[in-house]
């Protein structure tokens, strides 16, 4: 019986490539924190997660003409979103750097949690072929 690797690791490996990416976006701010008129950034984390769930289940949308959007385009700026600053600085920027700081040692932990349920995994499943 073939395994398939989508199924047996769920939608922990698309939660890490979005928190991958969320960490790509929240550097990104920081880095621009000084810069006047740039706009914070961030993904929107749910509806990737939405989209990975549809993608692992198999009950994605499906297009049926060519004039129709095409919804499974990952990885594009479609994630991105702009941040409403709570108090915007004088020269545009809307980057807190505390905040942002904040939110990418978050990103960081829960990067850490989806590592290791993708580890817990890859764990049960050598065990499952080692006959254990």
């Amino acid at each position: 019986m073939a395994i398939s690797f989508d199924q047996a690791l769920g939608v922990h490996e698309q939660a890490l490539q979005a928190r991958v990416k969320r960490a790509e976006v929240l550097a990104n701010n920081l880095a621009n924190a000084d810069t006047p008129g740039y706009k914070a950034r961030d993904v929107d984390f749910q509806a990737m997660m939405q989209q990975a769930h549809e993608k692992v289940s198999g009950l994605q949308m499906s297009r049926t003409d060519d004039a129709h959007m095409d919804t499974s385009a990952g990885g594009s700026d479609s994630e991105l979103l702009y941040r409403t600053p709570h108090q915007p600085s004088v020269d545009g920027n809307t980057v807190d750097a505390q905040q942002e700081q904040s939110r990418f040692m978050r990103n960081a932990m829960d990067y850490q949690a989806s590592f290791q349920f993708l580890s817990s995994k890859f764990s049960g499943l050598t065990k499952a072929l080692k006959g254990e």
